[in-house]
């Protein structure tokens, strides 16, 4: 919410939901939920079993920024000038890390679009930070192509999103607070 109410730049996936809603009935929340379904399914369909925290991710993230969208004072922070609005964008990228780290963490199930990250690290052998940039990458422009708008957080948070993330599992770690490494997560495979 707070990169959306800075209008410095959509995520990469919402530039692809908002995409997605000036092209069909759905709106912006729920075009979120109808991508993390099928984000769910095609991670699924990879390796990486859904778990509570994935199902809940894919169908309750859309739903708050609904509801959010929906109240004037979330609304008037986009009305405010730079000084405020940069911030805005800071926190919500910087907020991105820990919050990531933290549920994926906690063992329940990563979201869907962070599950495609994880099997896509363990398929590959990459760092999850440049399967991550990868995905943001290819979901921004898909949601350029469909004519959602972008501006330069959305290049700030789709290039620092995975290290961020990736320093967020690290300190996690240090703290001990997570569970398993992000590259443990399961990973099922036809062989």
């Amino acid at each position: 919410m707070l990169t959306l109410e800075s209008r410095l730049g959509l995520w990469p996936w919402d530039v692809l939901h908002q995409g997605i809603a000036k092209h069909t009935p759905l709106t912006f929340g729920l075009a979120n939920v109808c991508v993390g379904v099928v984000i769910l399914v095609i991670a699924w369909l990879l390796g990486g079993p859904p778990g509570l925290g994935t199902v809940a991710n894919a169908v309750l993230i859309g739903l708050f920024i609904q509801g959010m969208t929906s109240i004037d004072a979330v609304q008037e922070l986009s009305h405010h000038g730079l000084a405020l609005r940069i911030p805005l964008l800071a926190v919500g990228i910087a907020l991105a890390a820990p919050g990531s780290a933290f549920y994926i963490g906690a063992n329940l199930g990563a979201g869907p679009r962070d599950t495609l990250m994880l099997v896509g690290a363990k398929r590959t052998g990459r760092r999850v930070a440049v399967v991550r940039a990868a995905i943001e990458l290819s979901a921004l422009a898909v949601g350029i192509a469909l004519g959602g708008t972008f501006g330069v957080g959305t290049v700030a948070f789709a290039l620092a999103v995975g290290p961020a993330v990736e320093a967020g599992f690290w300190s996690l770690r240090r703290l001990g607070l997570t569970v398993d490494e992000p590259g443990a997560a399961p990973v099922v495979t036809g062989e």
